[in-house]
């Protein structure tokens, strides 16, 4: 049996919080972060988007945002899409 395990690219499209700015990515290669290409990662917010990030790996058929982390003082809004 085989499965989709898609990579991911996770880019902010707006933001409040002095940690991401608009254009920074994440890249994930199943579940591992590229550390390589990813910009810094906050575990709040990747807590808060990863159940879409898993849903694009295995093949989910999601819209690509925007998707919002949890911290509402410092808001994050994420676009989410599988690539090649």
């Amino acid at each position: 049996m085989s499965f989709v395990d898609n990579k991911v690219k996770v880019t902010v499209i707006d933001s409040l919080c002095p940690k991401y700015k608009v254009g920074d990515e994440l890249y994930f290669e199943g579940s591992m972060l590229d550390k390589e290409k990813s910009a810094n990662v906050c575990m709040v917010a990747v807590n808060a988007i990863y159940p879409f990030i898993y849903a694009f790996r295995r093949g989910g058929d999601l819209k690509h945002g925007p998707y919002q982390c949890t911290d509402c003082d410092e808001r994050v809004i994420f676009e989410i899409e599988a690539i090649d």
